[in-house]
Parts: C-alpha cells; structure tokens; sequence
C-alpha cells in the first residue's frame, strides 16, 4: 500500500491515519488474543517483570502497562506520518512544475527545475516506503515474539 501512491494520480492508503491504526489496532487485537489463549492469565506478566519489589511494582505496572495500550497507536503514526510527508513533498513539487509549466516565457523553461528535483526525491521516497513498511513488518514480528515467549 506504501508503493501505490508513488504511481502519478493514484492514492495511498498509508497516509490516512485511520488506515494504519485500523491495521496496527487489528493486529494488536489479533496478538493479545494469541498471548492469552496460550499463556492464560501468565500473560499479565508483560506488566511486571520478575524480581520487582512491591513498591516498585506500583509505579512500573502502570508505566508498562501504559506503554503496551500505546503500541498500535506508535506503530500506526510512524507509518501514517513517513508517508503522509513524503508523498505529500512530491505531489507539491509536481503541482509547483504543473503550474510553471502553464506559464510563459523564462517561467516554462524553469518548470524543469523541480521536474529534475523530483527525480531523487522519488528515488528517496521509493526507499521510504519500503523501508517503512519493513519497520512495520519487524516491529509486529517483535510484539509477536513477546507475545508468544513472554519476554
């Protein structure tokens, strides 16, 4: 879904916060249902590490608690926000050519200088969108890992 909107008129659908969240809380979902059908009620041990004193616990559950609710919502903004940017960079840039273009004079002969810009941007935001979507993979991979082993 990355990939899609480096095609010219076309739209990306990771760069909807809406969309990212609805995977990364789907998965989210998908993971805790895992954790507690093979582990039970051990599964709250994410929250508290072994060896913690009382005192401690008290302010460490809450804190690890609050860390794991916000997972879905860290991993679908980091993706949302990466490709919302770039893709966004390129659309103004093109519009900016668009509009140069439609001029006259030394204004035509200047819309080559974004149209030449464009082109590492685009190798850049190819990059991007790969790598982020590689991120997104490996970081559902290590929530699973916890989720199966515990930690």
């Amino acid at each position: 879904m990355n990939l899609i909107g480096l095609i010219p008129y076309s739209f990306t659908l990771t760069s909807h916060l809406i969309v990212t969240f609805s995977i990364a809380l789907f998965i989210f979902i998908a993971l805790n249902i895992i954790c507690i059908r093979k582990h039970g009620f051990a599964f709250f041990s994410l929250f508290l590490p072994s060896g913690t004193s009382f005192v401690l616990a008290l302010l460490l559950v809450p804190i690890e608690f609050i860390s794991y609710v916000f997972k879905p919502v860290s991993l679908s903004i980091r993706l949302f926000a990466n490709m919302m940017a770039g893709h966004t960079l390129l659309k103004v840039i093109a519009g900016f050519a668009w509009t140069l273009s439609a001029c006259s004079g030394i204004l035509f002969i200047i819309h080559y200088v974004p149209l030449l810009i464009l082109i590492p941007l685009f190798g850049l935001e190819l990059g991007v969108a790969l790598i982020q979507s590689f991120v997104f993979v490996i970081l559902i991979c290590i929530y699973l890992n916890d989720a199966l082993n515990l930690h």
